[in-house]
């Protein structure tokens, strides 16, 4: 992605061409410096720091680009003596004529449509003359290491060989008041170094004094120069450069968010974007890039900062290179910078002194405080994908991934059930084709709802606990009205997408697309059972709140739990299951103190999450009647499980009965079922309870074995067990 900023050969030719005409007139202003320390220097004090001859640099020149002729001893090759006029006369001219050059090759290029990269990089960072010809004087030992001895000799230390500040403006400015005025460019707040064109060598720490410091030119914009881009070594990772064609892929992430993105637009070179999708504000950017003509240049500055980056170094080097390579910076992972509240003072500075198109990515909307802006920014949130363009994601990445998809696959339900990002779909997708293959099979619709879940949020269980749904409908035994109910909230999940958006019943009927459903029984009657039944037809993930770790005896803490929950499952589309939510969810008390009253702003505070949520919630009772009337007022669905009659409790018999349990012939269920008036939960325990005294005792299940087990569940119920009751 990075390769596509390689200059054309055509270019670099004429890049090149203006370099080395730059670099042959820096050499008329180095050549003058070492003829008047020629002349000033004597033999002896030659040698106490530099072994380097007169004869070497003579060399040494004879060697550069455009070389003019003059001996560092201050003798023209027609061996005429040189006096101060004279020389001064004579490189004046041979100044003239290396300026001309530096002309030409301008010229050259812009009669091709080409701008030297060097003059790029001039304009890009808005240079002035002195500062051009700094970084010259840095650049050059980057290109050729004679420039090395040669910096040497000036400096009298062969251990110096790239150019101290006093070198510089020894070599450009001759006069000290002049040095003095132009010193403070070799400042870390000025143009050289703040953009990191050039840096400082040596300790980091302990950089010495201004004078002595030694600079050389950035790695990075030396490659840059040379015709190809290379992010630094530590960035590179993160750091992705995309040509100023906007894919298909593009346009249809993008979507409707470019129109907002578009009309809102009013000059403003900083924006910020702020939403779930990260993969719809690249698209996004994309096309804003694409509509100027400029690349897109994405940086992740989380990933950087956790690579061991300071944020400000990081976002200051993006910054250097997306004005190097004239694009569009768009820094991804700006919460980074959130963290401790608004991104400090320094970071607003870099972003509105960046002087480039500039697009912030957060999560969340944030304020910069105390820091005086000079521009406007742009506040654009994009909203979580509609059903409608999750549908169209989950369409385009299945036709482009090159294998084949079972026939009649619909995925109108899937895009409907789960509410993904559009890189998490494009993940789905490549996930089920990674379980076909295995397989070697086509692409199935299961595949693609195990790839779903998958890829929806993964931290709920750290909150919540996680259960596998094992039943289906037929094992579930209530009366045909209470499984009809639930039967239409699963239609009700799966045509939400359809129904909501596409029909607009959401845009005036409703404020949510989630589901809420109170399930209202005496335990044991299936409440659970019939949420696993739901959400395995869903193809769900199925999440149990245990209330313990949710409720807290301090204030305000079982509104931040409730609201982490909400939060991680409205990425997951998950089915949140609340038992015994009488618990919490209980009428709400009169007030007579301020317990009470918080105890009632968290009733409100969980209603309205609720009612906030996009996917399905499951409220379980045992007692009804205890339930806030403002909770059954906003259900949707409130399903009665009654305790089971004979016919009900044969078929639960029947049903939890396992087809492979040894049992002998004589096993009468139909007795149970008349006799023991039990729930669903009940008769599974008696028969579990039974298996495992059958498998210490005769290896198949009996009468005796049941009646035990039907024995141990009553007098853990506290009921009353006569001996006339368990004979048969």
């Amino acid at each position: 992605m990075v390769a596509m900023s390689a200059a054309s050969e055509t270019e670099l030719y004429y890049s090149h061409r203006h370099l080395n005409a730059d670099l042959a007139r820096v050499n008329i202003l180095l050549q003058r410096v070492i003829a008047d320390i020629s002349s000033a220097r004597n033999r002896d004090e030659q040698m106490a720091g530099l072994v380097i001859s007169p004869g070497e640099i003579d060399q040494l020149f004879a060697e550069q680009p455009a070389d003019n002729g003059v001996a560092d001893n201050g003798v023209a090759d027609n061996g005429v003596a040189d006096n101060g006029e004279e020389r001064f006369a004579l490189f004046d001219g041979l100044y003239r004529e290396a300026q001309g050059a530096v002309s030409a090759a301008l010229e050259g290029a812009e009669e091709q449509g080409f701008v030297p990269r060097l003059a790029q990089l001039a304009d890009a960072f808005r240079l002035n003359v002195f500062e051009y010809d700094a970084f010259l004087l840095c650049l050059a030992p980057s290109l050729d290491l004679r420039y090395e001895r040669i910096f040497g000799y000036i400096q009298d230390d062969v251990t110096l060989r790239r150019p101290t500040v006093n070198t510089i403006l020894q070599v450009l400015m001759g006069d000290f008041e002049e040095r003095l005025r132009l010193l403070p460019a070799f400042l870390k707040n000025n143009r050289l170094i703040h953009n990191r064109l050039v840096r400082i060598t040596g300790e980091r720490d302990d950089p010495g004094p201004l004078l002595s410091r030694q600079l050389v030119a950035d790695e990075c914009v030396v490659a840059w120069l040379l015709g190809q881009y290379e992010p630094d070594s530590r960035l590179q990772q993160f750091i992705e450069l995309y040509p100023p064609e906007p894919t298909d892929e593009d346009r249809l992430l993008a979507g409707e968010a470019w129109e907002t993105v578009f009309e809102a637009l009013n000059g403003q070179s900083v924006a910020l974007f702020h939403g779930p999708d990260i993969g719809v504000q690249i698209a996004t950017a994309r096309l804003l890039a694409a509509s100027t003509n400029l690349p897109l240049m994405t940086f992740n500055i989380e990933l950087a900062v956790a690579a061991g980056v300071p944020n400000s170094e990081a976002l200051a080097t993006a910054i250097r290179d997306a004005r190097l390579t004239g694009s569009v910076l768009f820094v991804e992972g700006w919460d980074v910078c959130l963290e401790a509240g608004p991104p400090s003072p320094e970071m607003v500075k870099l972003l509105f002194g960046a002087n480039c198109p500039l697009i912030v990515s957060s999560d969340k909307m944030w304020h910069s405080h105390g820091v005086d802006r000079p521009d406007s920014m742009l506040r654009i949130t994009l909203e979580r994908p509609s059903y409608r363009h999750r549908l169209g994601f989950w369409q385009y990445y299945l036709e482009n991934i090159d294998f084949p998809v079972a026939e009649g696959v619909d995925v109108q339900p899937i895009a409907s059930q789960f509410a993904l990002t559009s890189r998490q779909i494009q993940d789905s997708v490549s996930t089920a084709r990674d379980a076909a293959l295995q397989r070697k099979d086509v692409i199935q619709r299961r595949d693609l709802i195990a790839a779903a879940r998958a890829h929806s949020s993964p931290n709920l269980s750290g909150l919540a606990q996680k259960i596998e749904p094992r039943y289906d409908w037929e094992d579930l035994i209530v009366p045909g009205d209470q499984k009809e109910m639930l039967q239409e909230l699963v239609q009700m999940v799966k045509g939400r997408g359809v129904v909501m958006e596409e029909w607009g019943v959401g845009r005036k009927l409703k404020t949510s697309a989630g589901v809420t459903v109170l399930f209202a029984g005496p335990p044991g009657t299936g409440k659970t059972m019939a949420a696993e039944v739901i959400t395995s037809d869903l193809g769900l993930d199925l999440y149990k709140l245990d209330l313990s770790t949710v409720v807290s005896k301090f204030i305000g803490e079982t509104e931040k739990n409730l609201g982490r929950i909400f939060d991680e499952a409205q990425s997951s589309s998950a089915v949140l299951f609340f038992d015994e939510a009488d618990a919490i969810f209980g009428k709400r008390s009169e007030v007579k103190d301020s317990h009470d009253r918080y105890a009632n702003m968290e009733v409100s505070y969980l209603l309205q999450r609720m009612e906030q949520y996009d996917g399905v919630t499951i409220l379980a009772t045992n007692l009804r009647a205890n339930m806030d009337e403002a909770f059954t007022r906003r259900m949707q669905f409130i399903v009665d499980f009654p305790f089971p009659d004979e016919d009900d409790r044969m078929r639960i018999w029947q049903t939890l009965f396992p087809v492979d349990l040894p049992q002998a012939a004589d096993i009468d269920l139909a007795l149970f079922a008349s006799r023991f008036k039990l729930a669903g939960g009940n008769i599974r325990n008696i028969i579990v309870s039974a298996a495992y005294l059958a498998a210490a005792n005769g290896g198949q299940v009996t009468m005796e074995h049941l009646l035990h087990g039907t024995r141990r569940e009553l007098q853990k119920m506290g009921r009353l067990v006569s001996d006339l009751d368990l004979t048969y």
